[in-house]
């Protein structure tokens, strides 16, 4: 890849370009974090979001592409692409394990490092729809990306998330401010148009109950073989998130 002043970068073997400049790029989810979350989502557990940020994001006949802020292995990026035909979409995630999976997540499907908390690397303007699932929210920026007419769709945890599983081991719990932190990150450029409660339930074995642990930011504070002791042969555990669409304000 290369840009009009000369900047050339290289596209890994992969499938994947990284944009990520520095000595030490933030780090993103490591290898068993991605294989967690691949286990989990292939698996079908979080189908009932998917299928609802779909419904969201449907990009219909706006222009522009369907960007994945923070969107680690594309996933729900995917599910979103599937009944768009023709419509392209990008990955951003500073996580290499993850953009590996990204890269062969829909043949639709580009994926890029970039921090997401900086200067995203798109154009002003070129997005139908922006997701952002339990990602970081750069309002600004997202804003700027963001086409007049298009979507920004958030997915945030609501407090009984995963709530048995949290019990179980002590996981690190929704952050009482999160909705007001949410309307401050976007104040000024963006206008909530519709919200929407996802509820599911799960009723996973051991196995899928500790992949649904690690995959997300309590593994970097425990470990599995800890955890495994601490959890029944089955749990039936509850998907709450909270899907929310905004307009450019």
């Amino acid at each position: 890849m290369r840009c009009a002043t000369g900047h050339a970068y290289d596209v890994a073997r992969q499938g994947y370009l990284s944009l990520l400049a520095g000595a030490r790029p933030p780090a993103g989810d490591d290898a068993a974090m991605v294989a967690a979350r691949e286990r989990v989502l292939g698996a079908g557990w979080f189908a009932p979001l998917t299928q609802a940020l779909a419904r969201a994001a449907a990009p219909g006949a706006r222009p522009g592409a369907v960007v994945d802020v923070g969107g680690g292995t594309g996933h729900h990026l995917g599910g979103v692409l599937e009944p768009a035909p023709g419509r392209d979409g990008i990955v951003l995630d500073v996580s290499r394990y993850a953009l590996r999976r990204a890269a062969r997540v829909h043949p639709r499907v580009a994926a890029v490092g970039a921090d997401v908390w900086g200067p995203l690397p798109l154009g002003d303007a070129v997005a139908a729809s922006v997701l952002c699932v339990f990602a970081p929210r750069n309002g600004a920026e997202l804003a700027r990306v963001l086409a007049p007419g298009g979507v920004l769709v958030v997915a945030t945890p609501a407090p009984e998330h995963l709530g048995a599983l949290v019990e179980a081991l002590d996981l690190l719990r929704v952050d009482p401010r999160k909705d007001e932190r949410l309307a401050e990150q976007l104040a000024g450029g963006f206008v909530l148009q519709a919200r929407e409660r996802v509820d599911w339930t799960m009723a996973l074995g051991r196995d899928d109950a500790l992949a649904l642990a690690a995959m997300g930011p309590s593994a970097f504070h425990g470990s599995s073989t800890a955890w495994a002791d601490r959890l029944p042969d089955t749990l039936k555990v509850a998907g709450a998130v909270t899907v929310s669409v905004y307009g450019r304000g």
